[in-house]
């Protein structure tokens, strides 16, 4: 267990964590981006070897806190002027044994974008299985991965009063939350995690964040939040003695009913308009589609829900067991891997599982009736960052279309957002398009083939006629009947605007 973090500790560590300019870009730079990428799969000899022999303070705590080597107490002293070896020791992310300074957690500079600008924290959480050659221990606490960063891409930018964070972990969405979210609860069932969630918080100047212990929603009976936010230990792990429980992934449930359980008790702790956003997998079991069995677990929580969730990525049961088996540390051709990965697929089979899903979750308490219930298959890769920017507009989007009749949709005056274009495709000679293509450069990314009609509206939609007006000059351009063209375009408009390729003037 850590021990309570010491503030006056916690600043100085920040202090000459600044001052040596230990940031995610210079480590990078320092070792170079083969070496850096080679580090997030389990490699830390590459970076190592680049970093030499040199003694310089960003050199020593590359090392120290991010490849989790030890280091000499004097070079140590002279990298962290005010913390030194003693400080890591009392704050519990070091030991020291005959002038060796052996680490007992990472500190890794992790920087980030959102609504505001850029910015950078530094994050501490257990050594990884590079650091201890082997297995992880089954309390380990997780630092900054590839979800975690995702889901902190995800959350709204939106401003709120109240958070929750389920699962804390290390505190990275916690600390994400809050720079949107006036006030912070965050959760975990590990005592361990929690205390990095408040050592990071203070490592970082974040205050307003509050810890509780317990699983769940319960910790929080009986309170409502403006913003929910989880990367919950939705891993599904066979529930038999000899394969490892990881508190970080697996929430001892079995199957996916961790998320169902998460999905039917959120709206309880939702204020009216209040968003809980989560990844979660799902299963393809007995033939029922994953992201049917969501919707199933959303129509039948007790309070009413808005729901849009986003399958990314979906996975046979095999390559499924195989990548959580590698993620604990145990690797194929070692002892046990072959074991773990069948007593996967035994507990697939059981169930008649043939696929596992992976995406997103955005789910909100209504005022009133639920109007949006979207499930939708995205297995793409991401056109980039700001994805709570996204999300936000599309979801004032939805509530501003949901208020509009079709003639109020064809009174309103819309524009083409700054990220789209178009792509036409001819074939040799010929003089109109087989093919017109719509791409979004930002949200989802998505790609949409559209008719000359379509086109055309979207084309004409700069911010000065309604959409009505447009589509009657289309139809007589067409000459086909302008009554059947907003029959046909109106419904694609509302898509468009919902998807961020319009937006209203």
């Amino acid at each position: 267990m850590l021990p309570e973090p010491d503030p006056t500790l916690c600043r100085d560590l920040a202090a000459d964590l600044r001052d040596a300019g230990f940031t995610a870009e210079a480590v990078r730079d320092a070792w170079g981006a083969a070496a850096d990428d080679a580090i997030a799969r389990g490699l830390r000899s590459p970076a190592s070897r680049v970093l030499g022999d040199r003694r310089d303070a960003l050199a020593v705590l590359g090392r120290l806190l991010v490849l989790g080597m030890p280091q000499d107490e004097a070079s140590v002293d002279s990298s962290l002027p005010r913390t030194r070896a003693g400080g890591l020791v009392r704050l519990g992310l070091a030991s020291i044994a005959e002038e060796i300074v052996q680490p007992l957690a990472v500190v890794r500079p992790q920087s980030y974008a959102d609504a505001s600008g850029t910015g950078q924290w530094w994050i501490a959480s257990d050594l990884d299985e590079a650091a201890l050659s082997g297995p992880l221990p089954e309390d380990h606490v997780l630092g900054v991965g590839g979800a975690s960063l995702t889901l902190a891409g995800l959350q709204l930018t939106t401003p709120a009063a109240r958070g929750l964070d389920i699962g804390a972990g290390c505190g990275i969405q916690a600390l994400r939350a809050r720079a949107q979210v006036d006030d912070v609860v965050a959760t975990d069932i590990s005592p361990r995690a929690l205390a990095f969630t408040r050592l990071n918080a203070l490592l970082n100047g974040v205050d307003g964040v509050q810890t509780r212990l317990g699983s769940l929603f319960e910790p929080v009976a009986g309170e409502r939040f403006d913003r929910i936010v989880s990367n919950p230990p939705f891993v599904i792990t066979p529930r038999v003695a000899d394969v490892p429980a990881y508190e970080y992934r697996d929430g001892g449930m079995v199957g996916d009913d961790l998320v169902a359980a998460f999905v039917r008790g959120v709206g309880a702790h939702l204020t009216a308009g209040g968003v809980a956003q989560l990844l979660g997998n799902w299963e393809t079991r007995d033939g029922v589609p994953g992201l049917e069995r969501v919707r199933e677990w959303v129509e039948s929580s007790p309070v009413a829900l808005d729901a849009w969730v986003v399958e990314r990525e979906s996975l046979d049961p095999l390559s499924y067991a195989e990548l959580w088996v590698r993620d604990g540390g145990t690797l194929p051709g070692t002892p046990g891997f072959a074991r773990l990965v069948d007593a996967w697929l035994d507990d697939f089979s059981e169930r008649r599982v043939t696929q596992v899903g992976f995406g997103y979750l955005l789910l909100r308490r209504p005022a009133g009736e639920p109007t949006l219930a979207r499930y939708e298959t995205l297995h793409t890769t991401l056109a980039g960052d700001g994805l709570g920017d996204h999300l936000a507009a599309a979801l004032a989007a939805h509530d501003r279309l949901a208020a509009l009749d079709d003639a109020g949709l064809a009174a309103s005056v819309l524009t083409v957002a700054p990220d789209v274009t178009e792509a036409r495709h001819h074939l040799p000679g010929a003089e109109d398009p087989t093919v017109i293509e719509l791409r979004q450069g930002g949200g989802f990314g998505r790609a949409l083939g559209v008719d000359p009609g379509l086109a055309a509206l979207v084309g004409a939609c700069d911010g000065d006629l309604p959409v009505g007006v447009l589509i009657d000059a289309i139809a007589e351009l067409l000459e086909v009947d302008a009554g059947a063209l907003r029959g046909d375009l109106l419904p694609r408009v509302r898509e468009l605007t919902f998807t961020g390729f319009l937006r209203f003037a």
